[in-house]
């Protein structure tokens, strides 16, 4: 492939490079789908690895297939920087902060039980997680709300998403308005040519030929490793409109199918999973770890992020092809408008959720305005828990 006219002069990141940022933006990853927008300002605002073109167009085929929208986004921009390898550095970087908080929380909640005393701790940091969404909202909202049409179709998506409409109706839904609004001839656009794009193909299927190796030892070594694994993917693979969605599926299988763990427990871990950076299906560590031990929790961990990532690097060659098609950036306009409808949800559902008080909504306020001022996500989370914990 002959390197685009768009092709960035600016050297390439390296791998580590990649890795380190991710994982320091991924200990501040709270609000699920909202740091998409941090991502986004990481990746185009401050590092320059992608355009904001190819940015949007990354959010666009992340809200659309299934898994957690944030670490999807993560090996969207890994991918286009550094190709396969990239986007298992920043896959990694951002999901690794979450595997271990939640691992701990897991030990501790086992051997101690003093899930109560954690929750208690990070009851500031709730008040302060509505503000990072609704930053992310409004942040989000500035590029892809122009007028009156894209608010009207946030709008919709919002209520539709409020009123837990599946998620896969809300996206065609906005697509569909995206093609009566926006209706135009197609622009000639070019994406930055994601290095190791042609060879992407063949390393998702040598990944998956390995995963399926992986799973096979285990249905030989331990059954109850290979069911949770098994079960862990499919949850991954049918969690159309982000990690949320995930959540139902987990009760459902977790304990009213296969009574591994009683409601209330699966409902401390889900608990965790809000209040643990990173995406809320990380609660497949918490189960893992409650059936299996570290060797679970690892597992399961794996199991409900690999689909994702193997999605994303396998999807994205030939997501290039579709934005030369017709209407295709009017549909892409339309599921941008959903994603800032799904974050206006997701502020106001968690907003709901929080007994306010005079200290708390000082909190909110101050981390908002922190945030407005572009002070940096992870001085907002650690100054802020700090004044919960002192104070709460």
């Amino acid at each position: 492939m002959e390197p685009s006219q768009d092709q960035p002069t600016h050297p390439l990141p390296s791998i580590f490079n990649l890795f380190t940022s991710f994982l320091r933006l991924g200990t501040t990853a709270f609000g699920g789908p909202a740091m998409v927008a941090y991502i986004r300002r990481l990746a185009v605002e401050q590092k320059h690895w992608v355009d904001d073109s190819s940015s949007r167009y990354g959010v666009a085929l992340c809200q659309v297939i299934p898994g957690a929208t944030a670490i999807q986004m993560a090996a969207y921009v890994g991918f286009r920087a550094r190709g396969v390898s990239g986007a298992a550095a920043t896959f990694i970087g951002f999901g690794l902060p979450a595997f271990l908080f939640m691992m701990g929380f897991s030990i501790a909640y086992q051997y101690t039980h003093t899930l109560p005393v954690v929750v208690s701790a990070f009851n500031g940091l709730q008040a302060i997680i509505v503000a990072v969404v609704a930053n992310a909202t409004l942040s989000f909202g500035r590029t892809s709300i122009k007028n009156w049409k894209t608010v009207l179709i946030a709008l919709i998506a919002a209520a539709l998403f409020g009123w837990k409409i599946n998620p896969i109706g809300v996206i065609f839904f906005a697509a569909v308005l995206g093609v009566i609004f926006f209706a135009r001839k197609p622009e000639d656009q070019k994406m930055i040519p994601s290095p190791e794009k042609i060879n992407s193909t063949g390393t998702v299927l040598l990944l998956l030929a390995v995963a399926t190796v992986g799973i096979g030892l285990l249905y030989s070594l331990d059954r109850k490793l290979f069911d949770l694994a098994l079960l862990m993917i499919r949850i991954d693979l049918f969690a159309f409109g982000g990690g949320f969605a995930s959540v139902p599926l987990m009760f459902h299988e977790v304990v009213e199918v296969r009574s591994w763990l009683d409601g209330p427990t699966l409902l401390n871990g889900i608990v965790l999973g809000q209040i643990t950076p990173g995406p809320i299906v990380i609660t497949a560590t918490f189960v893992g770890y409650l059936l299996k031990g570290l060797l679970g929790g690892l597992i399961a961990t794996i199991s409900v992020f690999l689909p994702s990532f193997l999605i994303v690097v396998g999807m994205v060659p030939y997501f290039d092809r579709l934005h030369r098609l017709h209407h295709f950036n009017s549909v892409v306009n339309g599921i941008l408008c959903s994603f800032v409808g799904l974050l206006l949800a997701v502020t106001i559902r968690f907003a709901l959720n929080i007994q306010w008080d005079l200290i708390r909504i000082f909190l909110s306020l101050a981390a908002f305005a922190a945030l407005i001022l572009k002070i940096d996500i992870l001085w907002v989370v650690l100054i802020g828990t700090g004044i919960s914990i002192a104070l709460l």
